[in-house]
C-alpha cells in the first residue's frame, strides 16, 4: 500500500554524518505511520537519481502523493525532521498542494523529471527497488 507522504533520505555508506542519522530516521519511521521511509544510497542507486547531484548530506525528498514539498539537505538531527514532517502533516492535501506551488523553487521541484520520477510502486517500495529503512 502507498503511503500518503513519501520520505527518502538520499545518503553515502562512506559518510559518517549519513551512519549517524541512520538510526534516528529509522526511529522517526516508526513514528509516522502516514509516511514510507526509504534510505536511498546515491552511490550504490546512482542510476536512480537521474541528473540530481546530492552534494551535502542528508539530502531529503518529502512528498505527498506526485507533489514535492521539500527537496533539500536538512541538520542531521533527527528533531528537525519530525519538526518538519509534523507541520506537513497538519495541512490539508490542498494545502500541500498549494504550498508546493507557493515558491518558483518549489514549483521547479515539481517540473524536475528525476525528482517526480523517485516515488514508490505500488506495494510501497521505492521506485527502483532500493532497499528501503524498517
Amino acid at each position: 500500500m502507498r503511503a500518503e507522504f513519501m520520505v527518502i533520505c538520499l545518503c553515502a555508506e562512506w559518510c559518517g554524518v549519513c551512519r549517524d542519522y541512520a538510526s534516528g530516521f529509522r526511529s522517526l519511521a516508526g513514528q509516522f505511520t502516514a509516511a514510507g521511509f526509504h534510505w536511498l544510497d546515491i552511490e550504490v542507486h546512482a542510476d536512480y537519481l537521474g541528473d540530481l547531484d546530492v552534494e551535502n548530506f542528508p539530502t531529503l525528498l518529502i512528498k505527498r502523493g506526485e507533489k514535492v514539498l521539500f527537496y533539500g539537505t536538512m541538520p542531521p538531527a533527527p528533531a528537525h525532521l519530525k519538526r518538519t514532517l509534523e507541520a506537513f502533516a497538519q495541512q490539508t492535501g490542498e494545502e500541500s498542494r498549494e504550498y508546493a506551488l507557493s515558491s518558483v523553487e518549489r514549483r521547479c521541484w515539481q517540473d524536475d523529471m528525476d525528482l517526480r520520477r523517485l516515488g514508490c510502486d505500488d506495494r510501497g517500495r521505492i521506485v527502483g527497488q532500493a532497499p528501503d529503512v524498517g
